[in-house]
């Protein structure tokens, strides 16, 4: 007890000091050895943090890979969106032109077809007019004949109808 006392005055040594002392430190290194060893030695991680490090180095290539990709494809398309507006205006002149040819070719078109039809109508005209002229004529003959007739049974007495009988029959016989 006195040996107690005698130290309790003491002023305690590096390695004995109260929360700090050595024989902690001391355990704690033996033990992480120990467990370092049976984990890499007996439990055969070693190998499984090789493998699982050689996995993260595959990821990150394959991420690198996906990223130089994706940087490739932004790049593509920013050099599109880049030639996008002339792009536009060459489809706008180009659908301004094609719509140009198109009124052109509708109005010759159209100018063709009236064509077509003033040369229909005017040969309709025609045939109509040569078809009465016909009509025209035939009527104008049949009057003619009715009115010769008419003029005819009026003019001629009996006497003269007889008289032109004779001479029919005289020439008929003549003709002979």
């Amino acid at each position: 007890m006195l040996l107690c006392f005698i130290f309790a005055f003491e002023d305690p040594r590096w390695w004995d000091y109260p929360g700090f002392e050595l024989w902690k430190f001391v355990n704690l290194a033996i033990f992480v050895a120990a467990l370092v060893y049976v984990l890499v030695r007996k439990a055969n991680l070693g190998a499984a943090f090789r493998a699982r490090a050689e996995s993260i180095k595959a990821e990150l290539e394959k991420a690198r890979a996906e990223r130089d990709a994706a940087l490739a494809k932004l790049k593509e398309v920013e050099e599109r969106l880049a030639h996008l507006d002339s792009q536009v205006a060459t489809i706008k002149e180009r659908s301004m032109i094609e719509a140009r040819e198109e009124r052109e070719r509708i109005s010759r078109s159209t100018q063709d077809e009236i064509a077509k039809l003033t040369a229909q109508a005017q040969r309709e005209i025609e045939n109509a007019a040569t078809v009465a002229k016909k009509d025209l004529r035939r009527f104008t003959a049949e009057q003619s004949v009715r009115l010769a007739e008419d003029m005819i049974r009026r003019d001629i007495r009996p006497d003269d109808d007889a008289r032109l009988f004779t001479r029919s029959i005289e020439e008929m016989g003549a003709r002979r």
